[in-house]
């Protein structure tokens, strides 16, 4: 019976012990594993910090500039500071996560084996991060796209995503729409980019006559609006030279298509083309002609706009 009672007799100062080592444990080792998270958790903060406070200092500098549009070598270093700053906080907490299995005592040789099954299973059940990874980095080093760029990506699985980057990382794209929806694509998904706005863009303008229209009389009257508008000073500085007609382009029982087109600032194509087919219309009309029955005044940048709006539109500029 006494035996039995041995056991109880020393239970409390066994519970004592315990919670000594652990005194001892959290005032060493499990001190320097919080040191170690806080630490990383900061670093990681700062990294990011100095990211944003990059992009805000382009930003300002942008806006104190006498510049219309952002630089591409400018769009470019954006996209490659916010690659490098999410790289440089996967490195911290990998060493964070190390430097803590070490504090355990767990032999890092010792993991060698569960490490290569691991990473065979990682390779086979996450190749959807590993290509979406590849991808994003010849993204950034091909100079693809990058943050403010208007770009069309054609993506595997879901058709087409249209907007403007706000951010590029080497596993995501994230685009900003004309309706405020920011659609995420993963860059291993994209099958073409399209960049409309890298270096400079071009406004193109389809504009549908009858098909007795003085085709003659068109051009020149085509010719006179683009050396008019190029005058603007509202327009100017956005275009780099003046908009010129490219003649026929299709042919149709009843109508003509003549295109006209003007090569523009990175983006600010869509508004070219917008006040340029309001200017054709009100100098086809002065002639005469009307845009041919059924078929609206196009632009390849921008979204087509009718005749009724146009004419509307001219009404309200001349008051």
């Amino acid at each position: 019976m006494a035996a039995e009672l041995t056991p109880l007799a020393f239970a409390p100062g066994a519970t004592q012990a315990v919670i000594g080592r652990l005194y001892v444990w959290m005032a060493t080792d499990g001190l320097e594993i919080l040191i170690w998270i806080l630490g990383g958790l900061l670093v990681m903060r700062f990294i990011r910090w100095g990211a944003d406070a990059y992009a805000a200092r382009l930003k300002v500098q942008f806006d104190t500039s006498d510049l219309i549009v952002q630089t591409e070598d400018a769009k470019h270093r954006r996209a490659l500071v916010d690659v490098v700053a999410w790289t440089l906080i996967v490195v911290v907490g990998i060493m964070v996560l190390i430097r803590i299995l070490v504090i355990f005592g767990i032999p890092l040789t010792g993991l060698a084996g569960p490490g290569a099954v691991l990473g065979a299973a990682l390779g086979f059940g996450a190749q959807r991060i590993v290509q979406d990874i590849l991808a994003g980095f010849f993204v950034v080093a091909e100079k693809q796209y990058g943050y403010g760029d208007v770009v069309v990506l054609t993506v595997s699985a879901n058709g087409q995503a249209e907007g403007t980057v706000e951010d590029v990382t080497l596993r995501v794209t994230k685009l900003r729409t004309s309706e405020g929806e920011v659609i995420t694509v993963p860059n291993g998904q994209i099958v073409k980019a399209t960049n409309l706005s890298k270096d400079w863009a071009r406004a193109v303008v389809d504009v549908p006559i009858p098909a007795d229209a003085d085709i003659a009389l068109v051009n020149e009257t085509l010719d006179r609006v683009g050396d008019s508008f190029y005058e603007q000073r509202r327009w100017h500085d956005l275009l780099l030279d003046s908009p010129s007609p490219l003649g026929v382009i299709n042919l149709e029982l009843d109508s003509i298509t003549v295109r006209m087109v003007a090569r523009t600032l990175p983006g600010k194509q869509f508004d070219v083309s917008r006040a340029l087919r309001i200017d054709i219309v009100r100098a086809l009309a002065r002639e005469g002609i009307t845009v041919a029955p059924g078929r609206d005044v196009q632009a390849g940048s921008g979204p087509p706009a009718t005749m009724a709006d146009e004419v509307g539109k001219a009404r309200d500029r001349d008051g």
